[in-house]
Formats: structure tokens, sequence, C-alpha cells
């Protein structure tokens, strides 16, 4: 049975104990006089066999709304393409949906390997009978008596940085997730050899000859960020799934919003002088930002937010802004000035309610005609 946690909500004492010994938690938890309490992550956490789903109050009464909005949320956002029938299974794996993520990937990267594994030339240097490409001159007299050869040679290789990224990928899910076709992608894979990845900095590019892959490795990028393997007392798997809802929100306007007005911009920065701004919408006619607060009037509206705002409008001379939060009790509907003059901006700030009662394409619709009728 999977217990339900809400952000800035405290949390059960029997998990507060374990959390406050797991260092690897400390930045997804609030420690504090009041106890312990998420901050603004949500996901799924798995701790000696007990399941927890941290999710956002979206809907004051009912906690399955709350995780399928979450998960409708997720896909939207990072770009998540369920077919059909994952989607009718959904109802089924709802309560493992780090599951669906990891079925997604190993899915789609099955697919394009069976169209192909990825090959690219690898320079090699081997001892050799015979010679091979390059004779190595110096390595070749530093063992002048050794009876082989040193040779470098161009061999068109599966060994390469990218299948080297989705071995440890696959091996990585497969600490949390018994699905058999990341066994059967981790054979195909039988002649790269394995390497621990710093997922900070994997530095893979793209080209024609690798773009089918580009998806798959996305989706396995952006799981490997937020999977936290976590200490076990009882034998049993224990790790954290967990994504800022800050981030996550920011990118599921942004994207409905792209939808709608298909000449709107995300996430521009531009530098005015020693100014660097980066708002997260731009259009010809308005600006949006996004903050993840609970805020319910003008009255709560931080000094730093209005600067923030009028700086946007201001240099990039678009005086109709927007701040966007998500709905909490009551719809924020504000219309303030900030300057004055030939300077005046014009804030708007706005609420978006998040709560849909529906099945995926239900809900991303009645979001896309929400959010345009916002903008």
């Amino acid at each position: 049975m999977s217990m339900y946690l809400y952000e800035n909500k405290n949390i059960p004492k029997r998990l507060e104990a374990y959390i406050q010994e797991e260092t690897k938690l400390y930045k997804f938890f609030e420690h504090g006089f009041h106890g312990v309490r998420p901050k603004n992550y949500c996901g799924f956490l798995s701790v000696n066999g007990e399941d927890y789903f941290i999710v956002p109050k979206i809907n004051e009464e009912n906690e399955t709304q709350n995780l399928d909005s979450f998960l409708y949320m997720l896909m939207v956002a990072y770009d998540v393409k369920l077919s059909h029938e994952a989607l009718a299974g959904y109802d089924t794996h709802k309560h493992q949906f780090l599951e669906v993520f990891i079925r997604m990937f190993a899915d789609g990267l099955l697919h394009e390997f069976k169209r192909g594994v990825f090959k690219q030339y690898v320079t090699m240097q081997e001892n050799l009978k015979v010679l091979r490409g390059k004779y190595m001159f110096e390595r070749n007299f530093q063992n002048f008596y050794h009876q082989n050869l040193y040779c470098e040679y161009d061999e068109f290789s599966m060994d390469n940085r990218l299948n080297r990224f989705f071995l440890y990928a696959i091996r990585q899910f497969k600490k949390v997730s018994s699905y058999p076709n990341l066994s059967r992608c981790e054979q195909i894979l039988d002649e790269v050899v394995y390497f621990n990845v710093d997922i900070k900095r994997t530095n893979i590019r793209f080209d024609r000859m690798s773009l089918r892959y580009q998806k798959s490795f996305e989706v396995a990028e952006m799981l490997l960020q937020r999977l936290v393997p976590l200490t076990s007392r009882s034998g049993k798997k224990s790790f954290a799934f967990l994504f800022d809802m800050a981030e996550v929100f920011e990118k599921f306007v942004g994207r409905l919003y792209k939808e709608i007005n298909p000449t709107a911009k995300l996430q521009v920065q531009k530098n005015f002088g020693s100014l660097q701004l980066k708002p997260d919408i731009v259009t010809d006619s308005m600006i949006v930002d996004m903050k993840y607060k609970l805020v319910n009037s003008r009255e709560e509206l931080l000094a730093q937010d209005k600067y923030q705002m009028f700086a946007y409008g201001v240099n990039f001379d678009i005086k109709d802004v927007m701040l966007l939060y998500p709905k909490h009790q009551v719809d924020v509907c504000e219309d303030l000035e900030l300057g004055k003059g030939d300077d005046v901006v014009r804030l708007k700030m706005r609420s978006l309610d998040l709560s849909v009662d529906s099945g995926f394409e239900m809900y991303v619709g009645e979001m896309r005609k929400r959010v345009e009728e916002l903008s």
C-alpha cells in the first residue's frame, strides 16, 4: 500500500527518522522545529519496502487526481510520448510511474537498436602479431625485442560514448526495474565496455547518424538526474525519484504556450549592459514568468519579483508582463502598474488551476484552453 505525502506538509515520524540519517535526501526536505516536510519536490520515494508518493496539492480532496495531474504535467513538461496502449495500461501502473518512464526508454531504445545499433569510427591502439593501420614507432622501439607490433587503427565500433552512456543507464535502471526490454537492450550492447558516467558531464553531441537516438538519450538523462539510490536496512530496494516542481511548472506552461503561439520564445537570455535577464516566455506583446509559490493576493507579492518584472518590461520594451502562479486556495487576479510615464509596466498576477478530473488527452486540452484564456 502506497502512502501519499504533500509538499510543504509534515511527514510521518517513522519516515522522518530515516530522512534525518540519509544525507542524500537533505536537499529535498526541510528540517525544522515543526518536523520534516518535503520542499517543492514531488515524485516517488521507496524506503525499506514502503512506498511514498510526494504530490502537489492540486485538488484538496482527491489524492489520486493529484497524482494523475502531476504525472500528466511531467509528460507534457518533458515531452514524454506514450503509445495508446501504454496510456490504456497506465491505470494499472500509475502507482509505479517511474516504471512508466523506464519502459518508455527501454521500448524506444530497443526499437532503434532493431533498426541498427549506432556505430562510429573509434581510434584503437593494440599490440598485434601483424601490422594493422599505423605502425607506432616510439612504442615499438621501447619494446624492441617484443615479437608483436604496436599499431594504431580506426575501427567502426559500437563501443563509443553514446552506447557506453546507454549501457550505464540500462544497468542503473535494472536496479529498480525488472522490465525485460532492459535486458534485451543490454544484450545487444555486448561489445560495449561498461564505464561509470558522470551524469552532469555527458557532453554528447548528435549528428545526422545518431540523431534518432537523441530522444532515448534525453529520457535516460532526465531519469538519471532524478534517480537517487538510498541506503536500505531491509535488503529491499530504496531510492528516490523526485522533480523540482518549479522546473516542472515552468516547462509545462512553456510547452503549452508554445503550442498556442509557435512564435513564443522560451528561456530567452539577453544581456543589457552588465544586466543579464532570462524571462520564461517572451511573445511580441507579453512577457510571462512562472513562479511556483503559494500566493493569494498582491499583498504577498515579493518586492524582488516586482523589480524583476519591471526590468523585463523596460529592457525588452514589452510593457505588458504577467506573473503566473499555480492556484492554491483562491484564484489570483490582480493588476498593477510599475513605474510611471513612458516607462510604466503593466503587471498582471494570475493563477492557473492545474486540477482536471479526466484522462491525459482531455487534461492537456483543458490546460491548453486555460493557458490561452490567461494570455
